[in-house]
C-alpha cells in the first residue's frame, strides 16, 4: 500500500512532504544504489524545485549515484539553463548539494539511446484493447535506465486525454520510450476518443502502459504528486508506480475536475505560458471540450504561441486538424504520418463525423495565438486576433452560455450529468 496523504481542501507542508519521502522511500531501497529520478518537463505544474531538493536531501547521502532525467516523451529537449531552472538549481546548488548528480534529457529522437526490451504480442494487445487493435508492439526504452539500480518516478497526476490520468508508469511509457510504442500509445487513445478516456482511471491505454512497464527489469518506485491550483502539494504518495498513482489519481479526480450544470455555446480558455506550441496548448481543448455545446465554439487564447509544433509541425501543416473518422476511413492516405501526430490532430479537432467525404466536427475550434490567419485556415482551424479579445465580454456570463477559464489545460471541465458515469 502506498504511503502518503492528501486533501482537496488542504496543502501539505514541507515537513509533511519530507516525512512521506523518508517513510515511503526507505533507506534500504537506496543505500549504495545508483538511482535515476524521472521528472516532468516544464509543461506540467508541479513544485519540482522543492521536491528535487527533498529527494536529494534524503537519497543523495545514501545513494552511490543520484541522477535526474526529464521524461520528455516527444517534447523538445531542454537546454541546460532551462533544465536547471526547471529544478530551481543555482550554480551554488550544482557545485554543492548536487555536485555528484547528472541532469539529463530523454533523447527519444536518437535511436542509439534506445533499447528494445520486449514485445507486447498481438493477442495480448487485442485482449487489452477489446479488439480495437491486434498487432505486435515493440517495447523500447531509454537504454540508460540499465545503468541504474532503481528508477524513481517523481511527477504530478492530472486528468489526461490519452491515458485517463497522467503519472505513474506513464513516465516510462511514453516518458522515456521511443519508436512505434509512442505512436501506438497515442493513437489507441485517439481511437477510443478523448471523451471516453480523460478523467477515467482504468483505461485500455493505462493497461498497455502498465503491461509495458512490467517488462522493465530495473526496480521501480514512485512519488506521485497532486498539485493544487496554486502549485503546491494537495497530496503526495510514495510506493510502487501502480499503488502511488492509484491513490494520487483518486485525489486528482476531486481536485482537478470541475462540474458545470449546463453546456456553453462559447468557451474561452487562456493557455499558460508553459504551453509554447499548439502541440501542448491543445490541452485547453481536451480539458474544456466536454462543456462546449453542440455547434458551439472553443477559443484557445495563447498570444505567446507562435508554432503549431516544434517537432511535428511539418506533418500537421500538411494534414491539418480533423476528426477521428476522417483518418480512420482513409488511413491509406496517411501511411507516412506518425500515428501520434494523427492522434494530436483529432484530439484538438474534437469529436465529429466523416460521411461521404463530408467532415462535420461537433464544435468549432479557434486559435487566438500569434499564428497567422492563413496558417490557421490551412490546418483547418478557426482564427481570432488575440488582441481583439476583451476579457469583460467573456467573464461573469455563464448564465448567458459563455465561459472563461484561466490557466486552462490541467483542470478538466465536465457536465453535472456526467458526474455519476465518471465516478
Amino acid at each position: 500500500m502506498a504511503i502518503g496523504k492528501g486533501s482537496p481542501t488542504g496543502r501539505l507542508t514541507e515537513e509533511e512532504a519530507r516525512a512521506i519521502i523518508e517513510q515511503g522511500v526507505p533507506a534500504s531501497l537506496v543505500d549504495g544504489k545508483r538511482v535515476l529520478v524521472l521528472t516532468p518537463d516544464a509543461t506540467r505544474t508541479a513544485p519540482l524545485p522543492l521536491m528535487v531538493r527533498l529527494v536529494n536531501d534524503w537519497i543523495g547521502p545514501r545513494a552511490k549515484a543520484l541522477d535526474f532525467m526529464v521524461a520528455l516523451g516527444t517534447h523538445q529537449p531542454l537546454a541546460d539553463e532551462k533544465l536547471f531552472a526547471l529544478y530551481g538549481l543555482t550554480p551554488a546548488d550544482r557545485e554543492g548539494p548536487f555536485a555528484r548528480s547528472r541532469f539529463l534529457n530523454h533523447r527519444w529522437d536518437r535511436p542509439d539511446t534506445l533499447r528494445k526490451i520486449g514485445t507486447l504480442p498481438a493477442s495480448g494487445v487485442a485482449s487489452i484493447t477489446g479488439g480495437l487493435f491486434s498487432e505486435d508492439v515493440d517495447v523500447v526504452i531509454n537504454r540508460l535506465v540499465y545503468d541504474y539500480d532503481l528508477l524513481l518516478i517523481l511527477g504530478p497526476v492530472f486528468p489526461h486525454e490519452v491515458v485517463g490520468f497522467s503519472g505513474g508508469n506513464k513516465y516510462l511509457f511514453p516518458g522515456i520510450s521511443g519508436g512505434d510504442f509512442v505512436h501506438f500509445f497515442h493513437w489507441l487513445g485517439a481511437v477510443i476518443t478523448c471523451g471516453k478516456t480523460i478523467g477515467f482511471k482504468h483505461t485500455p491505454v493505462r493497461a498497455v502502459v502498465d503491461r509495458a512497464a512490467g517488462l522493465v527489469s530495473v526496480p521501480r518506485h514512485c512519488l506521485a504528486m497532486v498539485v493544487d491550483g496554486g502549485g503546491g502539494l494537495a497530496g503526495l504518495w510514495a510506493g510502487s508506480p501502480e499503488e502511488a498513482w492509484e491513490a494520487a489519481a483518486d485525489l486528482s479526480a476531486r481536485v482537478h475536475v470541475v462540474y458545470k450544470p449546463h453546456p456553453f455555446r462559447t468557451v474561452l480558455g487562456r493557455a499558460p505560458e508553459m504551453y509554447d506550441e499548439v502541440w501542448t496548448a491543445g490541452k485547453v481543448m481536451y480539458k474544456l471540450e466536454p462543456v462546449v455545446a453542440d455547434g458551439g465554439r472553443i477559443i484557445i487564447w495563447a498570444p505567446h504561441v507562435k508554432e503549431i509544433s516544434y517537432t511535428w509541425g511539418s506533418h500537421l501543416e500538411r494534414i491539418g486538424y480533423h476528426v477521428r473518422d476522417y483518418f480512420l476511413k482513409q488511413m491509406d492516405l496517411f501511411r507516412g504520418v506518425p500515428r501520434g501526430v494523427l492522434a494530436h490532430s483529432t484530439h484538438v479537432r474534437g469529436v465529429g463525423t466523416f460521411e461521404n467525404g463530408v467532415e462535420k466536427p461537433r464544435v468549432d475550434v479557434v486559435l487566438a495565438t500569434a499564428i497567422p490567419e492563413w496558417k490557421c485556415r490551412q490546418v483547418n482551424l478557426g482564427y481570432l486576433d488575440p488582441a481583439s479579445i476583451r476579457l469583460e465580454e467573456y467573464t461573469g456570463r455563464e448564465k448567458d452560455g459563455v465561459l472563461f477559464v484561466d490557466h486552462a489545460g490541467e483542470v478538466l471541465h465536465r457536465l453535472e450529468s456526467e458526474r455519476e458515469r465518471s465516478a
